[in-house]
């Protein structure tokens, strides 16, 4: 207690954590304590926002709410506590105090798309930022991708070799300013600057983003530094440019991300409904995929696809070039195919010489690399496909129950890769890095790992892994188990899936009797096969395999993954025999798979050699579209095959038929077999009926099926819930069918909800079951 005016007022210390640095939390709270009357200090340190004040009880108790309730628009506040101050307050008057180090225990804002105060100067000719390209304050700009370790101070950011100029530090230092403690700021005067570059010389110019506009109208390809990574830059209605750029990024089919200036030019090619708008403007501004109109940009932007990916300017710098442009761009990442995404201006002018024919430079360091985020609406709500940029790395909230647990560093998958850091209720999922198979993305891996250490202070008790062996995610966490003396856990790939979906929903340790549904491409199951279409029952402990599809060889094993043939021969195989080509007579397939070595093929599969049996739902899928001749050789990207299945049944003029997929005699868990999906794709195939009709029938015969397994599982085992994950469930037409489905069965239906249904979500349900082993 003190003295104050004859008054007796407590005096307490209000802990604030959560995501509250570098967000304006502390001209916040200096605002608030003012206007209350409040007499104390407002730090940042290691576990986040501190706050000392005197008061009456009653008025704390409402400030401590208002803390929460009022926060500024990036801040996340987690919980606000507050207990006796064991010293008294040296001070009248309410201050803003120094940030000092300590136990590493808060979070870094994700970066933020430009704020509308920041947008009206950067476009206002009488403001000291007008056309600044790297014009920010405590509600927007660069976080993650300029931080070297926390708390979050100018000195620890890229931006430490940039002195502010007398206007700039000014702002800085007037808790009043909305740029009170923006790390990033900084004017033309004293700031970054952008230059362009052609042929390894910079261009004297005085407006280059203006330059570089009309050379992109003119057909060029343009390497653009942004802030987490450079883009490649073409004009999106220039089919010439645009097949151009995908020969020298060596990219001949994935589609390609598009940027506009604004939500009425994305309205020109894309449906955007109420909830698509919602997130293309949201504050991590991602990459949202729209159901084109058709209208004219290059057909080469996303061939074959129904669908677009968009974003908005999520900086001035972007804004600046495309209110110079007449239309959308393509902005596709900066790097070779299957490269990780060039940061560096050293690194641009080796590895983008090839592709640019000019380069939009500046001379912000990018310390972390960052791709863009990419979103869809599934099921009437987004679906993270790659979760990067805007979002990573905001933390998942766990359930109570799952705080008590270990201190978990999971390692994530071998695609897909995003590793994990779960303590104390809250679980830190990296940002997308990528395939590890890729060297310098594996180098990635290790380094932002490092780095995340470092920034959080991450101290495992156990190291959990995938439990294949020859994942690189799998080596390097058996190797820092061995070096710091952890326990190693080893969490089955689809059971992993079935954690992270629960997990994502906040359900409780005690979870266990859930149905997942887990499809995707490949994860070794319990009894040494490729599992990748499973009925699992159980929770994050334990679960058992109820169900799967039936297994079928995969011919020439990883092959098998890059060339849908050979799916489509060991389907057919498998339904009808090693005569099987004799229902292709006639067929567009059969005609084909007349060149490939089929006797050999043959052979393989009857002989077991190089042909692993699986279960793969991915499989499937490639089998199917290698039948309709939407992907038959080769598949230049994962999920090309699925990605055009999907499309094809989109465009389907008829309702759709289902055909027969039976649940096969036998003991043991519950089979789905294909043999009727195989008769009535062939017989219809024959019949001319059109390929996206056969497209459309397949995924309403997946979804029966899938729904018949499920719902005899259900009854069986009494349980009324059921989880959906796997890389297979990005396809919305079946997410969304089977969801609908299995309500009308009387089942509640679990979706993820702030992670990918891929491998990105993987580590997150590692760590969750590590945690409580």
């Amino acid at each position: 207690m003190e003295k104050n005016g004859g008054e007796d007022r407590h005096v307490v210390e209000i802990r604030v954590r959560g995501l509250v640095q570098g967000v304006g939390f502390r001209p916040f709270v200096w605002r608030l304590a003012n206007d209350k009357g409040f007499h104390g200090d407002v730090r940042n340190d290691a576990e986040g926002v501190l706050i000392r004040l005197s008061g009456e009880p009653d008025e704390i108790v409402c400030f401590a709410k208002l803390l929460q309730s009022e926060a500024p628009p990036l801040a996340r506040v987690e919980t606000v506590d507050i207990s006796p101050s064991a010293a008294p307050l040296a001070q009248t008057g309410f201050r803003i105090a120094e940030s000092r180090d300590g136990r590493v225990a808060t979070g870094i804002v994700p970066d933020a798309a430009t704020c509308p105060e920041c947008l009206a100067e950067t476009f206002d000719p009488a403001d000291r930022r007008y056309r600044y390209p790297f014009t920010n304050c405590t509600h927007c700009g660069p976080r993650l991708s300029i931080v070297n370790s926390i708390p979050y101070d100018r000195g620890r950011t890229s931006m430490k070799v940039f002195t502010m100029c007398p206007a700039c530090r000014s702002e800085y230092e007037d808790p009043a300013d909305r740029r009170f403690h923006a790390q990033p700021n900084a004017c033309p005067e004293c700031g970054p600057r952008v230059w362009l570059e052609e042929g390894g010389a910079e261009l004297e110019l005085a407006d280059p983003l203006t330059h570089l506009a009309k050379r992109i109208a003119a057909g060029d390809i343009a390497a653009v530094k942004g802030i987490g990574g450079f883009h490649l830059a073409v004009d999106a209605a220039n089919a010439e440019a645009v097949a151009e750029l995908r020969r020298r990024k060596r990219r001949p089919h994935k589609p390609l991300a598009l940027m506009a200036r604004d939500l009425n030019q994305i309205r020109r090619y894309c449906e955007v409904d109420e909830s698509e708008a919602t997130l293309l403007q949201d504050k991590a501004a991602p990459v949202v995929l729209l159901r084109s109109r058709g209208e004219t940009l290059a057909d080469g932007v996303a061939p074959g696809q129904e669908h677009l990916g968009f974003m908005l300017p999520y900086t001035p710098l972007h804004h600046l070039l495309m209110r110079a442009l007449d239309g959308p761009v393509v902005l596709t990442s900066g790097n070779l195919s299957s490269d990780p995404q060039v940061t560096s201006n050293e690194a641009a002018r080796t590895q983008l010489a090839g592709i640019a024919d000019l380069m939009l430079l500046h001379d912000r360091e990018i310390v972390n690399r960052l791709d863009d985020s990419v979103v869809r609406l599934q099921f009437g709500k987004p679906s993270y496909l790659r979760r990067a940029r805007g979002y990573a790395p905001g933390s998942v909230r766990l359930p109570p129950s799952l705080n008590r647990g270990q201190t978990v560093l999971a390692m994530g998958g071998e695609l897909k890769a995003a590793f994990c850091m779960a303590r104390n209720g809250e679980a830190v999922l990296s940002q997308h890095i990528g395939d590890l198979e890729n060297a310098p993305t594996l180098q990635d891996y290790f380094r932002m790992m490092r780095l995340y250490r470092d920034i959080y202070a991450f101290k495992p008790e156990v190291i959990a892994v995938d439990p294949h062996q020859d994942y690189l995610s799998t080596q390097e966490g058996r190797r820092l188990a061995r070096e710091e003396g952890l326990p190693l856990v080893a969490v089955q790939h689809h059971h992993a899936h079935l954690a992270a979906v629960l997990a994502d929903n906040g359900c409780e340790a005690a979870t266990e009797n859930v149905l997942g549904i887990i499809l995707d491409g490949t994860g070794l199951g319990t009894d040494g096969t490729n599992w990748g279409g499973e009925f699992l029952l159980g929770g994050y402990r334990s679960f058992d395999r109820a169900g799967c599809l039936a297994p079928v060889r995969l011919p020439g094993g990883a092959a098998a993954v890059r060339e849908p043939w050979r799916n489509l021969c060991a389907h057919l195989h498998a339904a009808f025999g090693p005569g099987y080509g004799e229902f292709l007579d006639g067929v567009e397939a059969g005609r084909r798979l007349k060149e490939k070595p089929l006797s050999l093929l043959d052979r393989m599969m009857q002989q077991g050699i190089n042909s692993p049996m699986s279960s793969s739902a991915g499989r499937l899928f490639d089998a199917v579209a290698a039948l309709l001749g939407l992907c038959f050789d080769r598949q230049t990207f994962e999920g090309q095959a699925g990605a055009l299945l999907e499309a094809a049944a989109r465009r389907a003029g008829r309702p759709a038929t289902a055909y027969p997929m039976e649940i096969l005699a036998g003991g043991g868990p519950a089979r789905l077999g294909c043999d009727g999906l195989w008769r009535g794709l062939l017989e219809d195939l024959a019949a001319g009926v059109d390929t996206d009709q056969l497209a459309a029938n397949f995924h309403a015969s997946l979804i029966e099926g899938l729904r018949k397994v499920a719902t005899r599982i259900a009854g069986e085992q009494s349980t009324g819930t059921v989880a959906l994950s796997g890389g297979v469930f990005q396809n919305e037409v079946l997410l969304s069918g089977l969801a609908r489905s299995l309500q009308a069965a009387g089942l509640d239906v679990l979706t993820h909800r702030n992670v990918p249904a891929n491998d990105g979500g993987l580590a997150l349900g590692q760590a969750a079951v590590a945690s409580l082993r």
